[in-house]
């Protein structure tokens, strides 16, 4: 009788060891699951946050080459203004300006300097306040230096 009692026993130790591995397993793999998931989401996160970061400096750089284009056509005479210059180029500068507060939101710190004395160097390249300076070769320092701190920036992201 005392060899009966035991068959039971070892049953329920097996059947409470089995559970008990089971269960373990189950949790071992939904962690490993999660830890996936999390994984997957920072990296969708991570590109979503690149590509906006793309989007912001592409912006700027399409407004910096309207700036651009305003301050080559600019008339050499004040007077009337005829071809409506003055408003398009207001109209540029703030484009600009508004694409510049988002590389400064959207991008690393980093980019931010050199994207407002970029902008800032169109502002006087656009109003003529770069005395007899062409320009290009007034823009030139300014723009590769954003290019270079856009590209940095795009790098480490």
């Amino acid at each position: 009788m005392a060899g009966e009692l035991w068959v039971p026993m070892f049953s329920l130790a097996g059947v409470m060891l089995g559970g008990a591995l089971t269960a373990f397993t189950q949790r071992a793999a939904q962690r490993s699951a999660d830890r996936a998931e999390e994984k997957r989401q920072s990296a969708a996160t991570a590109d979503a946050r690149r590509a906006e970061q793309v989007q912001a400096i592409q912006e700027f750089l399409a407004c910096a080459q309207l700036a651009e284009r305003a301050a080559y056509s600019r008339p050499e005479a004040w007077g009337a203004d005829e071809d409506g210059w003055q408003t398009g180029a207001k109209e540029v500068m703030t484009k600009l300006w508004t694409a510049d507060r988002g590389v400064a939101l959207l991008c690393d710190p980093a980019l931010e300097a050199p994207a407002r004395a970029y902008g800032r160097a169109l502002n006087q390249a656009v109003w003529r306040e770069i005395g007899d300076l062409e320009v290009n070769e007034y823009l030139e320092e300014h723009k590769n230096a954003f290019m270079t701190a856009a590209r940095a920036s795009l790098t480490r992201t």
